[in-house]
């Protein structure tokens, strides 16, 4: 195995991460072809894009609790293996609603397995002074992925076909556990040691009121996030769909949107450290609710002006993604780390789930294809996006170790 310095392993994790989040998109970016050619509604379409995430949320307090317990590599490794199986098996055997369901159900354990867990196996291996960093890298190889899956998805749908849309990302996940099983060292065994509590006892973890409010804060911010990524595509289409020329095409438009949550996220994490965690977060959630009352009614306008605010909510959607997942796993209590981000993905994950579900739900009380469907089915994620600073004034997160001290403004947080 390969020695890698501190910035070596950090790129390599990286890279595994992005190479497994090539599928993660795939569904949503080829959404239009599927709810034509398969006769979907727009429920089904929600239904199929929220099952990734259910499979998610069902299996990650499982699987990143036991990161407390079992060296974190081996969870990746398995779950990276199912991702890549999920994903040739959509390929090969996926014909309609229930098939289409079931894969992407497996996909999204597939993804429980290796995201936080690659995380919590970075983590063992990164200092303290390093760690808000490294996470904020980590969380933005998430979106870089995802972005990613978009014109992979159209360029391997428009040569080969859709179906080698969803066998070449899970070839991807086989090299990506190559990486992890080449590059990154088993953890120590200090690392290891299994808390008190049972393996899905969370209760030490929700007395933990900093990192709680952190984890509300993802679960708000992930409706919002999974909701707009998924949806985005067939908003364009309806919105105009570029009018034929390739740069304004939509999956480039969702792939350009998704990557300025990169930058984002790690400056947001920068700002949240020099200016306070607490209100940079909460000023990023209240941006963002602004744009998600808007963006949907920008449909009448020209198609220009729809990408534009697109590009806005790309800035917003994950400017505070890296910051609260930077402070609920710096606000863990020693021995429960894995513990507190399984509680994390649990929690933020059921918000993955209820987005793009509720958003298709919305869509279709609201009439189906129209500016005021649009309106609402956007506008219901920034009513739940204003839970996210109301979670934070109500438990007062403390900052974390090398957070700049607090304003006078934030007295709570010095106690």
């Amino acid at each position: 195995m390969l020695r890698l310095s501190t910035v070596g392993l950090i790129a390599a994790v990286c890279l595994a991460e992005v190479l497994t989040m090539l599928g993660f998109s795939t569904f949503a970016a080829l959404l239009p072809f599927f709810r034509e050619a398969w006769g979907l509604s727009n429920t089904d379409a929600g239904w199929i894009s929220a099952i990734f995430f259910a499979g998610y949320t069902l299996a990650v307090p499982v699987l990143v609790s036991l990161t407390d317990r079992i060296d974190p590599k081996r969870i990746y490794l398995l779950s990276a293996a199912l991702a890549a199986a999920a994903g040739l098996g959509f390929a090969v055997f996926a014909e309609g609603f229930w098939s289409a369901l079931l894969f992407r159900g497996l996909a999204g354990v597939g993804l429980a397995g290796t995201y936080m867990p690659g995380l919590k196996a970075l983590s063992d291996h990164v200092g303290t002074e390093h760690q808000s960093r490294a996470v904020a890298f980590y969380t933005s190889s998430f979106g870089i992925g995802a972005a990613l899956s978009f014109p992979l998805a159209s360029l391997l749908a428009e040569g080969p076909g859709w179906r080698w849309a969803f066998a070449g990302p899970g070839a991807a996940a086989v090299l990506a556990g190559l990486l992890v099983l080449l590059l990154v060292p088993r953890s120590a065994p200090h690392h290891l040691r299994a808390p008190d509590t049972a393996l899905l006892d969370f209760r030490p973890v929700l007395r933990n009121r900093s990192a709680l409010a952190y984890t509300l804060c993802y679960t708000v911010h992930n409706w919002e996030l999974f909701g707009f990524r998924s949806w985005i595509v067939a908003f364009l289409v309806f919105a105009g769909g570029g009018g034929g020329a390739r740069l304004l095409d939509p999956t480039v438009i969702a792939a350009v949107v998704i990557l300025l949550g990169m930058p984002t996220s790690i400056l947001g994490n920068e700002l949240s450290m020099r200016f306070g965690r607490r209100r940079t977060v909460a000023l990023i959630m209240a941006a963002s609710a602004l744009l998600c009352f808007t963006i949907g009614f920008t449909a009448a306008l020209p198609y220009l002006v729809v990408v534009l605010f697109c590009v806005l909510q790309g800035f917003t959607v994950s400017g505070e993604s890296a910051s609260v997942t930077a402070g609920a796993l710096g606000s863990a209590a020693p021995g429960y780390r894995g513990a507190t981000m399984a509680m994390h993905s649990t929690l933020g994950f059921t918000g993955s789930f209820f987005g793009p579900l509720v958003f298709g739900l919305v869509l279709d009380l609201a009439g189906g294809q129209s500016v005021l469907a649009w309106g609402l089915a956007f506008g219901h994620m920034g009513l739940v996006m204003l839970g996210g600073p109301l979670a934070l004034a109500l438990l007062r997160p403390k900052p974390l170790p090398g957070d700049r001290a607090p304003v006078a403004a934030e007295p709570a947080d010095r106690a």
